[in-house]
């Protein structure tokens, strides 16, 4: 079973998404931007996992930009503070030459937000849950709203993560 009509996959979100915030704090930090791929990497690359990655590793390295960003946010004084626009990327308009720090921290907020809905969709392509069972089950509600999620037994669907 394909949970996306690509290779597109909760490890590959992840992972793109750990890079996508060292990015911008890079950019905050030093105003280049860094590089987000290494030299053999296609945009496409960045959101699946390669032979020699794993979940628990681009997981880890999430929590490592997160942990990144908050040490890097908490050093800056001033939310409206300039940040370059970065140059020669097409998502990026040619027109604009700056924005805030505050601007950064609600993109990357949307960018998390855009991500978890398609991990969100994956998942529940793989499993069958949806968000109110599941939020039953997470939060422990008593049943007569929601029907707390549990996995179905015996159903054969995959349920890895990484996909």
């Amino acid at each position: 079973m394909t949970a996306s009509a690509g290779e597109l996959s909760i490890g590959g979100l992840i992972k793109h998404a750990a890079r996508c915030e060292t990015f911008w704090t890079d950019l905050i930090l030093r105003g280049d931007g860094g590089s987000r791929r290494t030299a053999d990497e296609s945009d496409a690359d960045e959101f699946r996992l390669a032979p020699h990655e794993s979940l628990a590793g681009v997981l880890a390295e999430h929590a490592e930009a997160a942990e990144r960003t908050d040490a890097v946010i908490a050093g800056v004084p001033d939310l409206g503070r300039a940040v370059p626009v970065p140059r020669g990327l097409p998502w990026f308009p040619a027109e604009i030459g700056e924005w805030s720090v505050r601007w950064v921290l609600l993109h990357l907020i949307e960018e998390t937000a855009r991500h978890g809905g398609h991990a969100d969709l994956i998942r529940e392509a793989i499993d069958g849950a949806t968000h109110y069972p599941l939020l039953a089950a997470a939060e422990a509600w008593p049943d007569p709203w929601f029907r707390p999620w549990e996995p179905a037994a015996g159903d054969g669907r995959e349920r890895s993560a990484a996909g």
